[in-house]
């Protein structure tokens, strides 16, 4: 069979066609501290520093061996863009949405005439472009996204399960702003260079919100994410937290590639689950990749490999402190493992 190029072999591989062997990435985020004494390159900087960012999503290659680059590393970019607190991160740990910024349909109407330009968004698509101009003809470059519902989770803080539920007109409205900063952003990632596409969506499970609302609010949205990504060549991978099991089918049906399954849930069960998207996963960041060994690391990936994962990766975002050694054993188990 023939060679590919890591950019050729990923995307041969969400599109479910034959690949000399399975790429070795991470779909979640993938900074840790070792990565960054290796650099140079150290949060909280590296969220907000576009070259600073770049430089870190670098060393997920140069350094763990990851076949991809992917930027950013956290989910809260979004909500500060929209006028969200955020509590700074530190060099071990992640920034996070400390305040929120709708309360009303009002707030949402105020909100409807953004500009890309501004903002650490910006910044994440600079970043973009500066890995794209150095690796993207060779390697893929990942973008992320906190997806709609998180989105407007965040905005709206904790009130927003009850809204969902007592107030659809206020609901619509914030959906259809998110959905939309979603598209455009996305489109925004892509145009600088993107060419893989991940949204995150960790409070959009149809087992926190039930399959009803979940086929109200959130398959419509994904789907629009998804249509513009398709209209550009872009594969887009789903991420939700939790035991998304019996959500798997849901999950698809808004035309997504691949989903990406954390480690509670069964991965030969998933794979039964859908049609047509892969299964990306599903080692655990905390008990097997932080805290595990190389041995024991290796053992975890080829139980997820023959349960049927189409791609070997971490069942959710990487924990700052995982050693290189851990990551690389997991790296190395999927460029040896051929379909």
């Amino acid at each position: 069979m023939d060679e590919y190029t890591p950019k050729e072999r990923l995307a041969r591989a969400l599109k479910g066609e034959s690949v000399d062997r399975m790429p070795a990435i991470s779909v979640t985020q993938t900074g840790t501290v070792e990565q960054m004494e290796a650099c140079g390159a150290f949060w909280p900087e590296a969220n907000d520093d576009a070259e600073t960012m770049a430089k870190l999503a670098e060393a997920g290659h140069t350094v763990v061996g990851f076949e991809a680059v992917r930027v950013p590393f956290d989910i809260s970019a979004e909500a500060e863009f929209f006028g969200c607190g955020i509590k700074e991160g530190t060099k071990e740990q992640q920034p996070s949405v400390s305040s929120h910024c709708v309360k009303d349909i009002s707030d949402v109407e105020k909100l409807k005439d953004f500009d890309l330009t501004e903002g650490r968004v910006a910044r994440v698509c600079d970043a973009i472009k500066i890995l794209a101009d150095k690796y993207g003809d060779e390697l893929p470059i990942m973008a992320s996204m906190l997806g709609p519902f998180s989105l407007a989770q965040h905005m709206n803080g904790d009130d927003w399960f009850m809204a969902i539920m007592t107030d659809e007109e206020f609901a619509t409205a914030l959906m259809d702003l998110a959905t939309e900063f979603n598209v455009r952003y996305a489109k925004k990632m892509a145009e600088n260079g993107a060419d893989t596409m991940v949204i995150i969506d960790p409070t959009a499970s149809a087992m926190l919100i039930g399959d009803e609302y979940y086929k109200q609010y959130v398959v419509p949205a994904h789907k629009k994410i998804v249509d513009a990504m398709h209209e550009v060549d872009v594969p887009v991978v789903l991420h939700i937290c939790g035991d998304t099991t019996m959500s798997l089918e849901l999950m698809e049906s808004s035309g997504v590639d691949a989903i990406s399954v954390d480690q509670s849930v069964d991965v030969a069960t998933a794979k039964s689950k859908v049609n047509n998207a892969a299964i990306i996963g599903n080692l655990d960041p905390v008990a097997t990749l932080w805290k595990g060994t190389p041995e024991s690391i290796k053992e975890a990936s080829q139980k997820a490999l023959d349960a049927g994962a189409d791609l070997l990766a971490p069942g959710c975002g990487i924990v700052s402190k995982t050693p290189n050694a851990n990551l690389q054993a997991m790296v190395e188990m999927a460029k040896n493992h051929k379909y």
